[in-house]
């Protein structure tokens, strides 16, 4: 099924000088390649029905994903097309004949219906992009809907009611159904809309007669009394949302919709960010805290005062943000990564010259765009991170919701039935307007419709794929070897640390990822990442272990023969204690990110927690979430946060921090005591 896409990057340039603020992070997720799954034709007969699915925090955790055979049909068609015709990518609801198919295309029945077998009895995902609200993309035309401004009532009756109804069939109970729901629609009411300086007539009008914030409200409730949906909403992108004046109003009109038309905020699972977008994940040669000659990095043209410069920042910022205004604090994000990796030879492999702040930030940055508002069809842009599950903290999932392929909007006017315009900005010549800066489009030449197999753009993103697709695009499909030599290292009432032999591979390997009696509860980063201390674990029980590794073209080996391990006992009478586990999420040379787990090891509950360490080289924490922060040279003391502190026996939770040094960056020896 097509993809009719959105417009995903239109910015409002408010550059204001405010005081840096403190990334915002959330408590540390394990990390697991999203499980391959072999895809399989659709059938004329239902499914039986299946075994209701029990409802979990993460959906994605210890799941497959449907792989849509319509998409991966047409990648496998493409040179080098099949090392990546296997990853999952979401179906899109963007029409009202969409639901029950068209011309060579499934309807969603059929769709749920694959994804029952594909399933196989087994926990499974398949991702939905709900997407055809009145007045649809008010701020472009490639991706306008069939739907006026005025038509609630339809979107109601014939698009949004006979999704539900579908979802509600008991044959689909056992499956997690993930939604994207309408993106694009609420960002812009922020940026495009209410006298602003991008403002559209649509927008304001969509504004003023409320139809997107009721339209999404309706969404959220009708398909939220699923008990088997998990509703995630479009929050933009760090380039249009990312703004101190844009970032709070998109939370309030969020917040807005999701308790509108009958919604309450307990409909909303989370959020997804760089839907259908370019967006880098991270940026490895600067941060937002860097500066040059004594100028920050927000003062160059290029980030132009925003406070992020990629999205995994800004997703858990966003999700800090969200919760503060109201969202359940177990809201998860996803990332759309299908578009954003920015390989291939032009990737910079350093920071840029110093010599001016513009210079670092345009000699170091992995986004080649001309400008973040840049949307259509982006020339140089590559595949990004293999979907997989909690790869960070705070973050559900990378996912493929935007088809790679799937054209985001024609060069030039093509006739059609769907509602779709020509917008400029898919146009290669168009030298841009207030929403980019009046920089040149950036797109590709030769794009029909949005939604429409675009060849030229899957060749361009599978040749810049970043992580790469081995050979230039002929594609590797060759999995590491399978980890051997799986063992316990140490055992405690609440932990069990294990260690394996490196695996090897033809591209490298990229990691590895731990599994629970089954299920996905960690990561390691890096070949040699072969140790792991699993928490929170329950005293005198037995547990299942095996071990993935992962490369760097997306493939995962085969689990390591399975490793039981059974925990000390506990020691009885109510006793306190516990243990912080150290790890450094990203390092840039000069700086890093670090998250630390804190698990009660006693068998009492505990009230606070308090966890201590001393540097032994230059390090200096320059921010830290989810705790207090007290430091005194290199000494460091971190104490609970108010809402963190209580601890039943065998919980955790966690708290992450930034820090800048020189030199070495050795890890510390932490002590952890509880009260």
């Amino acid at each position: 099924m097509p993809s009719g896409h959105h417009n995903g990057g239109r910015t409002r340039r408010r550059p204001v000088l405010h005081r840096l603020r403190a990334l915002a992070a959330v408590a540390a997720l394990g990390a697991t390649s999203l499980l391959p799954v072999a895809t399989a034709s659709a059938s004329a007969a239902p499914a039986e029905a299946s075994t209701p699915a029990a409802r979990v925090d993460n959906p994605y955790a210890g799941a497959g994903v449907y792989v849509n055979p319509e998409w991966a049909a047409n990648a496998a068609a493409e040179p080098g097309g099949s090392a990546v015709a296997g990853q999952p990518t979401a179906v899109w609801l963007d029409r009202i004949a969409a639901i029950n198919g068209t011309a060579g295309h499934l309807g969603l029945r059929g769709h749920l219906d694959n994804a029952v077998r594909q399933a196989a009895g087994k926990p499974f995902v398949v991702q939905l992009v709900v997407y055809d609200l009145p007045g649809r993309d008010c701020a472009a035309l490639a991706s306008n809907g069939e739907l006026g401004p005025t038509e609630i009532g339809r979107y109601r009756t014939e698009f949004i009611d006979p999704i539900a109804a579908v979802l509600a069939d008991p044959a689909y109970a056992g499956l997690r159904i993930v939604t994207t729901v309408e993106i694009d629609s609420l960002p812009n009411l922020v940026t495009n809309a209410g006298g602003t300086a991008t403002a559209t007539p649509q927008c304001d009008t969509m504004k003023a007669n409320g139809n997107y914030v009721n339209g999404v409200g309706y969404a959220l409730a009708k398909l939220g009394a699923v008990p088997n949906v998990y509703n995630y909403v479009d929050a933009g992108h760090h380039g249009w949302l990312g703004w101190d004046s844009n970032l709070g109003p998109a939370v309030d009109v969020l917040h807005q919709a999701a308790t509108a038309a009958g919604s309450t905020t307990a409909n909303v699972h989370g959020f997804i960010v760089n839907t259908a977008n370019y967006s880098a994940l991270k940026e490895p040669y600067y941060t937002i805290d860097d500066s040059v000659n004594g100028t920050s990095v927000r003062q160059s043209a290029w980030v132009d005062w925003n406070r992020y410069v990629d999205e995994l920042s800004y997703a858990q910022a966003f999700r800090q943000k969200a919760v503060s205004a109201g969202f359940d604090p177990a809201v998860g994000m996803l990332i759309d990564t299908s578009r954003n990796g920015w390989g291939g030879a032009a990737r910079p492999t350093g920071p840029g010259a110093r010599t001016s702040v513009d210079s670092y930030v345009d000699g170091g940055r992995t986004d080649r765009r001309f400008q973040t508002g840049n949307w259509c069809n982006q020339s140089g842009a590559g595949l990004g991170e293999r979907p997989r599950t909690a790869p960070e903290p705070g973050i559900d999932a990378y996912v493929w919701v935007k088809p790679p392929g799937e054209s985001d909007g024609a060069s030039q006017y093509i006739p059609n039935d769907e509602g779709k315009g020509f917008d400029r900005m898919c146009d290669p010549t168009y030298t841009g307007n207030a929403r980019n800066n009046f920089h040149l489009s950036g797109a590709l030449p030769g794009a029909p419709l949005a939604g429409a197999w675009f060849s030229a753009q899957f060749q361009e993103l599978l040749k810049n794929a970043y992580p790469p697709v081995t050979g230039g695009g002929t594609g590797d499909t060759t999995p590491p070897s399978t980890p051997a030599g799986l063992r316990a290292t140490a055992t405690t009432a609440a932990t069990v640390s294990l260690a394996w032999t490196a695996s090897t591979d033809n591209v490298g390997v990229t990691g590895y990822d731990v599994y629970r009696n089954g299920t996905a509860v960690g990561s390691t980063t890096g070949a040699g990442g072969t140790t792991y201390t699993d928490g929170g674990l329950t005293a005198s029980t037995a547990y299942r272990y095996t071990v993935v590794a992962r490369d760097a073209a997306g493939n995962a080996s085969t689990a390591s023969a399975a490793l039981t391990v059974t925990t000390a006992a506990g020691s009885g009478g109510g006793s306190s204690g516990c243990t912080a586990t150290y790890r450094v999420g990203s390092d840039w040379g000069s700086g890093f990110n670090a998250d630390v787990t804190v698990t009660n090891t006693g068998t009492a509950a505990a009230t606070h927690w308090k966890v201590t360490w001393t540097w032994g080289g230059t390090q200096q924490v320059s921010n830290l979430w989810n705790g207090v922060l007290a430091q005194s040279g290199p000494s460091v003391t971190v104490t609970n946060a108010p809402y963190n502190g209580a601890l039943a026996a065998g919980a955790s939770t966690a708290f992450g921090f930034g820090a800048g040094y020189s030199g070495g960056n050795t890890a510390p020896t932490l002590s952890c005591t509880t009260s």
